[in-house]
């Protein structure tokens, strides 16, 4: 941690000085310090406009910054300024990577690429299967997964790289303590990313409420702190695709999953693949763009078999397309209580799950 970072707090704390304005203190008054008891006349000369500096000596009146950063720390919260060594290389490259990151948990995994994934908060079936494959096979991959802790995609990204045992960052559009976390349906899912060595991460101060205008800026931290981009469904006005276009703004991979021409939540991803995102069928489509295809070898499938007549015909019905547990028994001609058994003890081995509203696939 720099000496200057309560003052990087402290300047954090009066609204509306980004990242261009950091720049311009920086590079003219070369540390903080100096900047925040700087007169206002010479905050001017820096290129800050007058409006913006006389608010700045308005609001430092009410600000000790000393106070603030104990405040800061008595919460278990860190910051990280684009000056530390810890700062994220991927984040520093980009046009106007944030002054100042709070962080709670771990950020710091040299060894791993990222790759941020992200989607619909309301995704179907399909998507569910596919963020859950994906992810689970990145995980192997020894790839680190960033996304948004939002509704949907972006929380199945997280629990399923929690669920295999990977490394995953969570970006807010708020502040990381406690009551700021948002959604709060996703406050659990949170505190087990912190738990199991991830972080929680924003460039907003502790208590900064989840503003709307503050999720275009968060995504651009999403795509910003990753190698590439993985897009599973998106629609048309997704403000998913808000990701996307920071991803090829910072020169990073879009990577796009197919879906139906019919499916409302599949026009943003296949719009994404029709103007030049790569296409995504499997986990070498990835890889292979990365230049990671040598990482390691993703271990197959290993043959399922079956221990009685009863599951052996079931799983001639199940695969990776979910299928609802009334189908399966129609196809099956099982009565209900022998096929909700056999599904029971087949998930309890770990050979088919159930995605939600009792439909079911095959587990990989």
């Amino acid at each position: 941690m720099t000496t200057d970072a309560r003052y990087y707090h402290a300047f954090n704390l009066i609204p509306n000085i980004g990242p261009l304005k950091f720049k311009k203190l920086i590079a003219y008054f070369s540390d903080l310090e100096k900047a925040w008891f700087a007169p206002c006349a010479e905050i001017i000369r820096s290129g800050i406009s007058e409006e913006v500096s006389q608010r700045i000596c308005a609001e430092r009146q009410r600000i000790n910054p000393e106070t603030e950063w104990q405040k800061l720390t008595a919460q278990g919260l860190q910051a990280i300024t684009i000056q530390d060594k810890d700062y994220p290389p991927l984040l520093k490259e980009t046009y106007d990577p944030p002054a100042i990151l709070y962080l709670r948990g771990q950020i710091t995994n040299p060894n791993q690429t990222s790759l941020s994934v992200v989607g619909t908060r309301k995704p179907t079936s399909y998507g569910r299967e596919v963020t859950f494959q994906l992810v689970g096979l990145l995980v192997q991959a020894q790839i680190t997964i960033v996304s948004g802790l939002a509704l949907g995609i972006d929380a199945l990204s997280h629990q399923a790289c929690l669920n295999f045992g990977g490394y995953t960052i969570a970006v807010l559009g708020g502040g990381v303590d406690d009551p700021s976390i948002y959604p709060r349906a996703n406050w659990q899912l949170a505190q087990n990313i912190i738990q199991k060595g991830g972080a929680l991460v924003s460039e907003y101060p502790p208590g900064t409420k989840p503003l709307k205008q503050n999720f275009p800026q968060r995504n651009r931290i999403i795509s910003g702190l990753s190698k590439g981009a993985l897009i599973i469904e998106a629609g048309e006005k997704s403000g998913t695709l808000i990701t996307a276009r920071a991803a090829l703004e910072q020169n990073r991979e879009v990577f796009a999953v197919p879906g139906s021409i019919y499916n409302p939540c599949s026009r943003g991803t296949n719009y994404l693949i029709k103007i030049g995102a790569k296409l995504v069928t499997n986990i070498q489509d990835i890889l292979e763009e990365l230049n990671l295809s040598v990482l390691q070898e993703i271990p197959r499938n290993q043959k399922i078999t079956p221990d009685n007549p009863e599951e052996a015909l079931v799983l001639q019905h199940l695969s990776g397309e979910p299928i609802y547990i009334d189908e399966l028994a129609k196809k099956t001609k099982l009565a209900p209580a022998k096929i909700s058994t056999t599904l029971t003890i087949l998930e309890m081995k770990g050979i088919v799950r159930n995605i939600g509203s009792a439909n079911y696939v095959i587990a990989r």
